[in-house]
Parts: C-alpha cells; sequence; structure tokens
C-alpha cells in the first residue's frame, strides 16, 4: 500500500524517468496539464496484467473477459455508489471521449446541437465540431464560496436554440464541484420537458474528497430513461493507457439499440484493459481510500499555498477529483497564461480559454503529484505573479 512518505519521496527525476505525458518536457517542468496521477498504480493490476501477459492473451477481446469486467464494475458501483446496475446494461468501450462520439452518433437526432456547461473538459468542446455538430456553450454560475452550479435558465436557452444533449460531468472537471441530489432534480425535470438526452461522464467518480457521488442516472426511472453514463478505472487507478472505459445504458430500448449499433465502437478496448479495470474494481479499495487520503491533504495543502502565496487568485472549493481551477484573472497577464507560466514559472497548466470562454484568465492545474513537487510548483507561480508575498516559498507543518 502507498504511504505517504512514499509518495512524498517521489521525485522529478522517477516521474521524467517513467515516461509520462505529464513530464515528457524533462527539465526542470513541472507538469501539471495533463489528467494522470503520479502514484503508480496498485499491485493487484499490476499482478493481474503480468499473469495476462503470461498467458499471451493478445487475440480478440474473449467473452469471459467481457463478463468479468461487467460483473467487476457492476459490483464497484454498488458497493461505492449504492447503484445496482445490470451487468448487461454495461458495455466495454476504450475511453471516455469513445463513449461521447458513440452517444452523438447512435442517440441523438441528425443536426442536433450539443449544450456543454463551461469551463469544461477541453474534448467535449472539440470532438463535436469535429463531427459535424455545433457546441452550445453555457456558462455557469459560481458562489462567492467558490462553487459552481449549472444556470437552469441559460440551459433551457439552449435546449430552444436546437440542443439535444446536455454534457454532464460529475464530479466536475476542471471545477472541482460534487454534484447534490437538490442541483440534479430540477435538470432531469428540464431534460424530460425537452425531450432532451444527456451524457454523463462520471469517471471521476472513485475520487469524491468531499460529499456523496450520485449517479445522474439512479436518481429517477426518468433520468435514467435519457441518459448514458461513462465510468472507468483510469483516473481513481492511474489507467488511461490500458484503453477501457465502459458505456452505461441506463433503459432496455438503449441497451438493445447499442448492442445493435456499437460493435465497431466496442471494438477498440483492449483486453489488457479490461483485465487491468476487473482487477482495480474487485481487488484494490484499500489502495484507492489511501489514494484519496492523499489527494485530500494535497487539495488542503494547495488551498493554504493559494491563500498565502497568491493573495489575489480565487481557488473553487474542490469537492472531488485531483483538477484546481485557478482564476488568475486579478494579475492581469495578457495572452496566453499557459505560455506566460511555462515559460517564466516553468510550471505547464492548462490554459482556462481550452476550456471553453468563460475560462479567460483562469488556469486548470493537476494535484494529483507529490507533496514537495506541488508546494514548488505554487511556490514558481507566485515567484512570477507575486514576487514579493513568495519569500522564500512555504513550509508545511
Amino acid at each position: 500500500m502507498p504511504t505517504t512518505p512514499q509518495l512524498d519521496a517521489i521525485t522529478q527525476d522517477d516521474l521524467v524517468a517513467a515516461g509520462a505525458t505529464r513530464w515528457a518536457r524533462g527539465g526542470d517542468v513541472i507538469g501539471a496539464f495533463v489528467a494522470e496521477m503520479d502514484f503508480g498504480v496498485p499491485a493487484a493490476v499490476t499482478e493481474r496484467l503480468h499473469t495476462e501477459v503470461e498467458r499471451g492473451a493478445f487475440g480478440y477481446l474473449p467473452a469471459p473477459l467481457a463478463a468479468e469486467l461487467q460483473q467487476a464494475t457492476a459490483a464497484f458501483l454498488d458497493r461505492q455508489t449504492g447503484w445496482a446496475v445490470d451487468p448487461s446494461h454495461i458495455h466495454e468501450m476504450p475511453d471516455v471521449i469513445s463513449i461521447f462520439q458513440a452517444v452523438i452518433s447512435h442517440f441523438l437526432r441528425p443536426d442536433s446541437k450539443i449544450i456543454v456547461p463551461t469551463p469544461s473538459y477541453m474534448p467535449f468542446l472539440q470532438v463535436p465540431p469535429l463531427m459535424g455538430r455545433e457546441v452550445i456553450e453555457v456558462e455557469m454560475l459560481r458562489d462567492d464560496s467558490g462553487r459552481y452550479r449549472y444556470d437552469l435558465a441559460a440551459l433551457e436557452a439552449a435546449f430552444d436554440a436546437g440542443g439535444e444533449l446536455l454534457v454532464l460531468c460529475n464530479p466536475h472537471n476542471p471545477t472541482g464541484r460534487v454534484v447534490t441530489r437538490e442541483e440534479m432534480d430540477p435538470l432531469i425535470d428540464l431534460v424530460d420537458r425537452k425531450g432532451g438526452r444527456v451524457f454523463s461522464d462520471e469517471i471521476w467518480m472513485p475520487l469524491v474528497l468531499e460529499g456523496q457521488h450520485l449517479p445522474y442516472a439512479s436518481l429517477s426511472e426518468t433520468a435514467a430513461g435519457h441518459t448514458i453514463t461513462a465510468v472507468s478505472a483510469s483516473k481513481a487507478f492511474n489507467l488511461p493507457g490500458l484503453k477501457c472505459a465502459q458505456l452505461i445504458t441506463s433503459n432496455d430500448a438503449d441497451r438493445d439499440h447499442f448492442i445493435a449499433v456499437g460493435h465497431f465502437a466496442r471494438h477498440g478496448a483492449a483486453n489488457l484493459g479490461l483485465a487491468a479495470t476487473a482487477a482495480a474494481y474487485t481487488e484494490a479499495g484499500e489502495w484507492l481510500e489511501d489514494i484519496v487520503a492523499y489527494l485530500r491533504r494535497n487539495r488542503d495543502t494547495l488551498t493554504e499555498l493559494v491563500r498565502t502565496l497568491l493573495p489575489r487568485a480565487q481557488l473553487t472549493a474542490m469537492e472531488g477529483t485531483y483538477v484546481a481551477w485557478l482564476d488568475l484573472r486579478a494579475y492581469g497577464i495578457t495572452g496566453s497564461l499557459h505560455d506566460h507560466l511555462l515559460e517564466h514559472a516553468r510550471v505547464e497548466c492548462t490554459d482556462g480559454t481550452d476550456c471553453g470562454a468563460a475560462g479567460a484568465g483562469h488556469v486548470r492545474l493537476i494535484y494529483a503529484m507529490p507533496q514537495p513537487l506541488l508546494i514548488e510548483a505554487v511556490t514558481r507561480l507566485a515567484r512570477v505573479l507575486e514576487p514579493v508575498k513568495s519569500g522564500d516559498g512555504f513550509v508545511v507543518s
């Protein structure tokens, strides 16, 4: 099991040597832009992968492995959220983007528009135009505590303007919100009244730091009737490169339709990814608990870092994920924040404008890194943005 000292001891040289995308620039650049963790994978996953490699499990996907994934996913969802999903409603897919593409291709009316609340995970804005679909950006509302919520009136106007699919991300990337029942019930009513559909991205579901994750489709028969859900072990167990996610249908009509039309979409899921995911869901519960505890510690440290070293910045309430949404508009940086911070602070974040027009003046920062590197990253930002405040850095007591 990973311990705090072990995770703290991971160095930048270790991460560069491991070849992860976030550290591919090498040198002294701290990568905080790609949503993956620096904490390795559970031992149960490694052991299962060795077993599959030794078996030579490199042929086409065998039916028993697909069935194992369905059972493991259903059991994991039940343990984590109380959502009882029929395994026959669970369909292997390569990743969340392939699920998003499948929903657009197979479950929507021709030429209907995609409603994306912003700030958003970048591909939700990028993929629909590549498929000939128009995106309607709907800026989320933010209260004084840094919590984002959906603008129901603006969403209704988006449906009236030709939108059919609402993209719901919960826990939310990049704001870190964990959406409550009180917030989702009006969304269910709105989508139902407008004859719309919901793509519910819930791949961050295991990484709840505060509150409770409630799967949207589990809340009512009405929600189940208009929703396709995406889940995956990729974020919580650090497996994005193994190409396995799960598309969940929540009514028989959608299940039967996707079985009929979705064969080639499902065909991209990798055998090793299915095996690793089944092992993670079944055997890595204690590993996940330790990682969530470490992420809470990092979240709290980041909050204090920003309060102390970047007093003009605003940080969202980080209730889930390991993504921080940092408002730097008060610093008046013109041009690309990504380029400015990369050049002057040697820290690479995602520019907020990549997350929609609402992201101007913000950056998306990944804090799933060893805490000493997190402290160094924010200290570097402060030396550029608040050189008088930064002093000699920050020490955790």
